[in-house]
C-alpha cells in the first residue's frame, strides 16, 4: 500500500553511475516528533515521579524552608545548633571554599536535610492517618470527636492539588484477618442458608482447620503481606481472570451503554470522532496524572493503580495462562468495519487530531466498499472461544509476516473500535428494543469485537455508543469513571443554555474539549490539516486457522444464543423516595433482590454483592455476602404479610445489617478474599483443605454489582435529568443463577441489568425483572399505606 512505502524513510541502490538515495523528508519529520514526544512523556512522567515522591509536600516546600533557615542565619540566630557550621568544615567541595560561600551552601544543605525529613513525616503522618476507618461506621450518623479531629488532621496532612497517583505512596496496605475471625464471619453468613445437618459439618470442618493446617496457611499470607504491596491483587488476577481457559465473553467481560434518553446526533463518523477525541484526551490526563483523584467525602483517596493499564493494554492468550501487556505509548486505534480492520492514526504533525478530521478519517473507512480477505470477518471470534486454541493458533499462524504486523496493529493500540452495522435505542413502547441494545455490547455477533483488548468503543448505525471491557486489567468503576468523563464532556457542550456553556468554562476551561456538533449532525469546526489515510490491514489466513476461527465462532455462538439479557429502567422511583425511608438505597435494592429470589424460587441463596477495598494499595474487589440472616427475616416478614410496623423494623434491621457488612468490607474486614488466598497457599504447599474446598465450591447463584455513578461533578443531574446515563452489566456466574448489575441512576430512576441462560428452565431474566418490579413496589408501599 501506498501508506507503506511512504512510512520508508531513506532508501538506496546502486547503480552503474554510484549510489541513487532518496529520502523522505516527511517521513524523518515523522520519525523526529516520535522521538520528541517520547521525551517529553519521559520526562513528564520524571517530574511526577519527583512530584508524586515528596506529596503530601511540594516542591516548593523546599524553596521556603531553605529561605527561612537561611534568613534566620543571616539575622546572627542559628536554627541547627551548630549542624550548618559542622557541615562547613566536613563536607568536601564546601569546607574548601570562601566563607560567604560555604555559609550559603552549608545552609541549603541543612536546610534540605530539614525537609527532607518534614516531608518524610508528612508522608509516614498521613499513611498512619489513612488506617484509621472508624469513620467509615460514623459518617452517615453522630460522629465521635476522634473522628472530628481525624478529619480536620487529614484535611492538614493532605496535600494541596495532588495528582492522579500523589497518594499511593501513602495509602496503607490490605490488612490480612485474624484467621478464626474470618472463619466464623464465614459460618455466621452461611448458617441461615444450610441445613442443620451440613451447617454442623461445616463448622466442625472449619474448627479443625483452625487448629490446624489453616495456621500454617495463615503464617505464610502474613508473611506476603509483609512482602507484596497487596496480598491478594496479584494472586486474584492471576487465578480468577489470566488463568482462566474458557471463553472470555459473557464469562468475565462486562459492558455499558450510552444515556439513552438524549440523541446528540444520528450521524455515525461524527459520534465516534468526538468521543475517540474526548477517550484520548481523558488518555492523556491519565498519562500526564492531571486526573483527580477519587476522593471519598472529598477527603479519603482511593487507590488509582488500575489507571494504568486502562489504555494501550491487551490481554495475550496463553496455553496455561494469559499474560496482561501494557505499552508505554500508543499513536493509533484499531478500528473494525464490515468485517475489516484498520489502523487509524491519531497524531500529526506533532498534535492530536482534532475531532472533525477524526471524522474526514472514518468516513473514509464507512465509504471503502472492499471485502474483507479469507478468514478476516470472523478473526475477532478467536478472542470469544476458548482460550488454549486461539493461544496455539496465535503461535502458529501470527508470529510473523503480514500477519504479525496487523495483529501487533490491534493488540498495540490505543483501544479498539468497532462501527456496527445496526442501530440500537431505547424505545418506551418497545423494551426488547433495550434488551438488543445490551446484547449487542456484551457479545455483539461474537466476531465484531477484540475481547482481549482493554477496551472496545461500539459505536452503532444511528450514533449511539456502548463499550465491552475485558476484566483482568481492572474493575468496573474505573471504565465507568472514563465513560461519565468522555460522555460528560459531550453533553455539556451540547447545552444550549448559557449557564451550561458557563459550567463547561469552570470544569474545564480548555479549548481543546470543545466537543459538539453542527446543525447537520457533523463534528463542529474545520480540518486544520488532511489526516493521514487509515491503513487497510493486511492478513494471509491459511485454511487450518480458518477453520480454528470457525470452531471459535461455534463456541462464541453458542455463548451469545445462551444468553438471556434484559434491561429495566425503573421509574417508579428512585433514590430520592429511598432516602425518606431512612434506608441506605443499596441495601434497599439488595433486599429487593431477595425477596425476588425467594418469591421466584422459594428459597434463598448465597449472594455475591460486589465492593471495593480501594482504601488500601492495589486494593481491588471484595463481596459482601449480602443475603444474611436479618434480610432473609424480612423477605419472610414481606411474603406471610406481616403488619406493616414490624416489616419496616425488620428492613431497618437488615440494612443496617447490610451497611455494617459493606463497611466491613471496604475496611479489609471481609471474608472470600481471604478464604481464596489461603486456598491459594493451600495449592502451592500440596496440602488440601476440606474446609476451604466446600467453602469456595459453593455456587454463587445470585451475583450482584451496583454501578458507580456521578463519581465525578461535571454534570448536575438534578438540572438534567435526561442525559443519566443507562449502566452496564456482565453475564451471569452459574448456569442456573442470575447476574444482576444496578444502578442509582437519580432522584427517581434506576437501571437493571439481568442476565441468565437460556438453556437453564428455571430462569429467566424477564420474569426475574417483572418480579423485581413489584417487590420493589411492595417495598414501597410498606412505607406509604396507611
Amino acid at each position: 500500500m501506498a501508506e507503506a512505502h511512504s512510512a520508508v524513510a531513506f532508501s538506496f541502490t546502486v547503480t552503474p553511475d554510484g549510489y541513487d538515495v532518496n529520502i523522505n523528508h516527511e517521513a524523518l519529520w515523522a520519525v523526529w516528533e516520535s522521538g520528541v514526544i517520547s521525551w517529553k512523556k519521559r520526562i513528564g512522567r520524571l517530574k511526577n515521579n519527583i512530584r508524586n515522591g515528596v506529596f503530601p509536600a511540594s516542591m516548593s516546600s523546599w524553596l521556603f524552608v531553605v529561605t527561612i533557615i537561611l534568613g534566620i542565619k543571616l539575622a546572627g540566630a542559628d536554627p541547627s545548633f551548630g549542624l550548618i557550621e559542622w557541615i562547613h568544615q566536613h563536607t568536601p567541595g564546601i569546607n574548601g571554599a570562601s566563607h560567604s560561600f560555604g555559609l550559603y551552601a552549608s545552609t541549603m544543605v541543612f536546610g534540605t536535610i530539614v525537609w527532607i525529613v518534614k516531608f518524610l513525616a508528612l508522608k509516614y503522618v498521613l499513611k498512619l492517618l489513612l488506617t484509621y476507618h472508624n469513620w467509615m461506621y460514623e459518617v452517615r450518623g453522630k460522629m465521635s470527636l476522634k473522628t472530628k479531629i481525624w478529619f480536620m488532621l487529614i484535611r492538614l496532612y493532605g496535600g494541596r492539588k495532588p495528582l492522579l497517583m500523589s497518594y499511593q505512596a501513602s495509602l496503607p496496605k490490605l490488612p490480612v484477618p485474624a484467621l478464626k475471625e474470618s472463619v466464623d464471619n464465614y459460618l455466621h453468613s452461611v448458617k441461615h442458608l444450610l441445613t442443620e445437618e451440613r451447617y454442623k459439618e461445616m463448622e466442625q470442618l472449619a474448627d479443625e482447620f483452625c487448629k490446624g493446617v489453616g495456621k500454617k496457611f495463615q503464617r505464610y499470607l502474613i508473611l506476603k503481606s509483609w512482602w507484596a504491596a497487596n496480598y491478594v491483587s496479584d494472586w486474584w488476577e492471576e487465578y480468577v481472570y489470566l488463568r482462566g481457559r474458557s471463553p472470555i465473553m459473557v464469562n468475565s467481560n462486562y459492558y455499558g451503554v450510552d444515556a439513552l434518553l438524549v440523541h446528540n446526533t444520528h450521524v455515525q463518523v461524527a459520534r465516534a470522532a468526538n468521543l475517540i477525541y474526548a477517550m484520548l484526551q481523558y488518555r492523556r490526563e491519565v498519562d500526564r496524572e492531571e486526573l483527580n483523584p477519587i476522593l471519598i467525602q472529598n477527603i479519603v483517596p482511593l487507590c488509582s493503580a488500575q489507571y494504568e493499564r486502562q489504555f494501550n493494554t491487551t490481554r495475550i492468550p496463553g496455553i496455561e495462562t494469559d499474560q496482561l501487556v501494557h505499552w508505554k505509548e500508543s499513536n493509533h486505534i484499531s478500528l473494525y468495519h464490515k468485517g475489516r480492520y484498520f489502523k487509524v492514526y491519531i497524531r500529526h504533525k506533532g498534535r492530536l487530531l482534532k475531532p472533525i478530521e477524526i471524522e474526514v478519517m472514518l468516513q473514509k473507512i464507512v465509504d471503502d466498499e472492499s471485502v474483507p480477505a479469507e478468514g478476516e470477518e470472523h478473526l475477532a471470534a478467536l478472542t470469544a472461544g476458548e482460550r488454549i486454541p486461539w493461544a496455539k493458533a496465535r503461535t502458529e499462524y501470527f508470529s510473523k509476516g503480514k500477519n504479525k504486523a496487523s495483529l501487533d496493529a490491534i493488540e498495540k493500540a490505543a483501544f479498539c473500535v468497532t462501527l456496527d452495522t445496526e442501530p440500537q435505542d431505547y424505545d418506551p413502547d418497545d423494551p426488547t428494543k433495550l434488551d438488543r441494545y445490551g446484547k449487542a455490547m456484551i457479545h455483539g455477533k461474537g466476531y465484531d469485537r477484540w475481547f482481549d483488548k482493554s477496551f472496545t468503543f461500539v459505536v452503532c448505525s444511528n450514533g449511539k455508543i456502548g463499550f465491552n471491557a475485558e476484566h483482568s486489567w481492572a474493575d468496573a468503576p474505573i471504565m465507568a469513571h472514563m465513560w461519565e468523563v468522555v460522555v460528560t464532556r459531550e453533553h455539556i457542550e451540547l447545552g444550549a443554555d448559557a449557564p451550561v456553556m458557563a459550567q463547561l468554562w469552570e470544569v474545564i476551561q480548555d479549548e481543546q474539549y470543545k466537543l459538539g456538533y453542527d446543525k447537520d449532525g457533523h463534528c463542529r469546526g474545520t480540518p486544520e490539516c488532511q489526516p493521514p489515510n487509515p491503513i487497510r490491514l493486511e492478513w494471509e489466513i491459511p485454511k487450518p486457522c480458518q477453520q480454528v476461527i470457525q470452531s471459535s465462532l461455534q463456541v462464541a455462538t453458542a455463548l451469545v444464543n445462551d444468553v438471556d439479557l434484559h434491561i429495566m429502567m425503573f421509574r417508579e422511583f428512585g433514590k430520592g423516595f429511598v432516602k425518606t425511608c431512612k434506608v441506605s438505597p443499596d441495601a434497599f435494592i439488595q433486599t429487593a433482590l431477595q425477596l425476588t429470589y425467594y418469591r421466584l424460587e422459594n428459597q434463598f441463596c448465597l449472594t455475591y454483592e460486589s465492593s471495593m477495598t480501594r482504601l488500601f494499595r492495589e486494593g481491588r474487589t471484595e463481596t459482601v455476602r449480602s443475603c444474611t440472616a436479618d434480610t432473609c427475616n424480612f423477605v419472610k416478614a414481606v411474603v406471610e404479610g406481616k403488619p406493616k410496623s414490624e416489616c419496616i423494623k425488620l428492613l431497618t434491621e437488615a440494612a443496617e445489617t447490610h451497611q455494617r457488612l459493606y463497611r466491613d468490607t471496604m475496611t479489609g474486614k471481609g471474608v472470600d478474599r481471604h478464604l481464596f488466598c489461603l486456598y491459594v497457599v493451600s495449592k502451592y504447599l500440596n496440602k488440601d483443605s476440606p474446609f476451604l474446598s466446600k467453602a469456595l465450591s459453593e455456587p454463587w447463584k445470585l451475583s450482584t454489582s451496583q454501578t458507580p455513578h456521578q463519581q465525578t461533578d461535571r454534570l448536575d443531574l438534578n438540572k438534567h435529568p435526561d442525559r443519566i446515563c443507562g449502566g452496564g452489566g456482565f453475564g451471569p456466574v452459574t448456569d442456573d443463577g442470575y447476574g444482576v448489575s444496578y444502578m442509582v441512576a437519580g432522584e427517581d430512576t434506576l437501571f437493571f441489568h439481568i442476565s441468565c441462560k437460556v438453556s437453564c428452565p428455571h430462569t429467566d431474566a424477564h420474569k426475574f425483572g417483572a418480579t423485581l418490579k413489584k417487590s420493589l413496589c411492595d417495598m414501597r408501599e410498606i412505607f406509604t399505606r396507611d
